[in-house]
């Protein structure tokens, strides 16, 4: 099926299942212990062995020596895997970095070795024996001894990495009113539940990995060009995923190295990266510097964006594409954006969720409330004052629908915002700070062409397969939804099976294009299957309804599984798309509302109360919507004020390498999360006329509870995270 134009009517408007607030289908499994998981598949492969990664012990410079030999004599081990005897390895197309080190060692902790045993322990310590002598060079690790003054060519996958529009230094050298800081947001981790894990086996030349992978089309392709496999003779199996936040994008070294693994030590083999291991080892999200201006007249109005952003990665890495949500976000004729790139010798930086929106948001809207206060205007004012119905740099591109201003006025409303102290540090509830902050939110709204097969059985059951996953998100339900809104069926009566490659193609679950797409997809498999049911039953396809397990047509009405009574019916289609996208700026917009109590003794910081208000066309679910809203809330809290990475600059690491080093929030640091949706629809976007939601959830979430501290305490912090050592000192006295 192919959309090119915007939508009138739909099956999907009906929504007796889609838009309802169902539970995931899949819930079940998951709190009885059933779901199976990566690692867990012990029944697929007999003999199963072991593997067990040596990371490297610096971050930059040359093996000279490595001796296996004492550990291949070690009890139980298989094999031992270097880049001395595995072979030649590729690179994948989205990530740069390379699985295996040997000779070059690109950056600490990646992978010189794997070890083949029996039994976890025995590979393990068998590792330990391994003698590696290394060649050390003098590396480069700290961004802000490394930023280069040129920025880079602008053809980066996310966009352009510099824009300019109109004239920006003479607009922004006249304005009247100016605000020219730096912020910095340090290197995230992903830090999800479920390591990153596979289970891979060979049949022949034929392989079969149960991985955790968010992306299986790309998992397939990039595994193919690391291990030298035609992309037809993989399959990847992903049912389930313990959370990746774009940390599994694609294929890391857990599924190539236990496909590399398994083939040199000729038996099954079942790796998982130690919780050590994955900081180093694996992508995070890169430290940037970005440097804000805003010029803008007394009116509030913005004469000048300008906004250069500094991050560092690995050879031919990209930048962190912070500058995306300020090219969309606030109306200015005068604009100059920037992204710079310096070569550092860490692990590779990548996606993380909301790639570019989250950290750049972060700078943006601590700059738009310091320029607020500088105006002495309300910065929800300030804001819908600067709001636009158009693509900033492209005025004859109009968004396909941004109720930006309903947002900011709802999400006041809802807030009680009126009683923001206007004075900071002016509002004490005992010992504590009170103070009150916002943000904007915007995040772009991609959808890609994803497919589906849709089966109706003789028992007019509905079973649809494609090989979108589900990282906790709720894809398994919202799939079963629109198959039973477009098939008349009750949702129980629906069974979706994904994260196969043998099933149809879908971008998978990343840059939260997945809910959008594929529920297109499943669309169009649907209707092929309504038209095939209405030529089994003679019914005519223009004047038909599918509802209550039953087609109807004018005065008949039959059961469902009537049309399959001589055998299943089996289709297969897609979503393809025109220019939609060209034609019109696809995004989803919200603001964000946060409420901090600041300890006037020690500088901590507790988070009160918080609210999101998006709109992200049609809400597919609203649990699973809510869910994910809060989810990326918490993860703003996180990095608001306790999320870095430390960097050692003397020897190239991340040193907090683990959960109990790297601080995310736990649930004494989350408090009532109150989420709303504007009610909208987008029928540029597809025939489900839907858009993703849950990167929107966190863009803009950690500058409303740094710009909520600010307005406790006096004291602004632009280096995040925001944390009591930053502000202890310039704290109001206690009265």
């Amino acid at each position: 099926m192919r959309f090119d134009t915007p939508v009138g009517s739909t099956p999907i408007d009906r929504q007796t299942v889609i838009g309802r607030a169902h539970p995931r289908v899949e819930g079940p499994l998951k709190v009885t212990g059933t779901a199976r998981y990566a690692a867990e598949h012990h029944e697929v492969a007999e003999n199963v062995a072991y593997g067990y990664i040596l990371g490297a012990a610096i971050a930059r410079g040359q093996i000279d020596r490595i001796d296996i030999a004492t550990a291949l004599a070690a009890p139980g081990v298989r094999a031992v895997v270097t880049h001395e005897n595995v072979g030649p390895i590729g690179i994948g197309k989205f990530y740069v970095q390379r699985v295996l080190a040997g000779p070059r060692v690109d950056h600490y902790h990646q992978a010189v070795a794997v070890v083949v045993a029996d039994t976890f322990e025995q590979a393990r310590a068998a590792a330990a024996l391994i003698l590696v002598d290394y060649c050390r060079e003098q590396g480069r690790f700290d961004l802000a001894g490394q930023k280069p003054q040129t920025p880079i060519a602008p053809d980066e996958p996310s966009g352009p990495a510099i824009t300019s529009v109109g004239r920006f230094e003479p607009a922004f050298a006249a304005a009247p009113v100016t605000v020219d800081e730096t912020y910095t947001v340090p290197d995230q981790a992903h830090a999800m539940m479920e390591p990153h894990a596979t289970i891979a086996r060979w049949d022949g030349d034929k392989l079969t990995c149960w991985t955790s992978i968010q992306q299986i089309n790309w998992g397939v392709r990039d595994l193919g060009l690391i291990t030298g496999t035609p992309k037809e003779n993989i399959r990847l199996i992903s049912s389930f995923i313990g959370g990746g936040f774009g940390g599994k994008g694609t294929t890391q070294s857990d599924l190539a190295l236990a496909a590399l693994a398994a083939r040199v030590a000729g038996r099954p083999v079942k790796l998982a990266l130690q919780r050590p291991l994955m900081f180093n080892n694996t992508i995070h999200r890169p430290k940037t510097i970005q440097r804000i201006r805003l010029g803008a007249g007394r009116d509030g109005r913005l004469l000048a964006i300008g906004h250069d952003s500094w991050s560092g990665n690995l050879q031919g890495g990209r930048t962190e594409p912070t500058t995306l949500p300020t090219r969309l976000l606030y109306r200015g004729e005068n604009r100059l954006l920037r992204r710079y790139l310096a070569t550092l010798d860490l692990a590779e930086g990548n996606a993380m969720r909301a790639p570019g929106e989250a950290p750049g948001m972060m700078a943006l809207e601590i700059a738009m409330d310091e320029l607020a206060e500088k105006l002495g205007m309300d910065p929800v004012e300030l804001r819908i004052v600067n709001d636009t119905q158009v693509d900033p740099e492209k005025p004859a591109r109009r968004f396909s629908t941004r109720p930006f201003v309903e947002c900011l006025r709802t999400g006041a409303e809802r807030f009680g915002w009126a009683r923001r102290p206007t004075r900071p540090a002016s509002r004490r509830d005992g010992r504590w700070l009170i103070g009150m902050g916002m943000a904007s939110a915007i995040r772009g709204a991609p959808i890609s062409k994803a497919g589906a097969r849709v089966l109706l059985g003789r028992d007019g059951t509905i079973t649809v397969e494609t090989d979108m996953t589900d990282i906790g998100t709720g894809s398994y339900t919202i799939v079963a939804q629109t198959a039973a809104e477009m098939m008349g069926v009750p949702l129980d009566r629906v069974v979706a099976r994904l994260g196969d490659s043998t099933f149809p193609e879908t971008p998978g679950s990343g840059g939260q294009q997945g809910a959008a797409s594929v529920t297109a997809g499943v669309y169009a498999a649907c209707a092929m299957l309504r038209d095939r049911v209405t030529q089994r039953l003679g019914f005519d396809s223009t004047e038909v309804t599918f509802a209550d397990s039953r087609v109807h047509s004018g005065g008949r009405s039959v059961p469902l599984a009537e049309a399959a009574r001589d055998g299943e019916i089996v289709v297969e289609d897609s979503m393809e798309y025109g220019n939609l996208k060209q034609r019109f700026a696809q995004q989803t917009v919200g603001a964000h509302f946060a409420e901090v109590a600041v300890d006037a003794y020690t500088g901590a910081v507790r988070v009160r109360r918080m609210l999101a208000v998006c709109a992200a066309g049609r809400i597919l679910n609203p649990t699973t919507a809510r869910s994910q809203v809060i989810g990326g809330m918490t993860m703003g809290i996180g990095a608001a004020l306790m999320e870095e990475m430390a960097v050692d600059t003397r020897f190239g690491f991340f040193v907090n390498h683990d959960l109990a080093g790297y601080e995310v929030p736990v649930h004494a640091d989350v408090p009532h999360l109150d989420v709303h949706f504007i009610d909208e629809v987008d029928a540029t976007m597809s025939p489900v006329k839907a858009k993703g939601v849950g990167e929107l959830g966190l863009s803009g979430v950690a500058p409303a509870i740094a710009n909520a501290v600010y307005n406790a305490t006096g004291v602004r912090v632009r280096e995040y995270p925001v944390t009591l050592d930053k502000h202890l000192e310039k704290l109001p006295g206690i009265a």
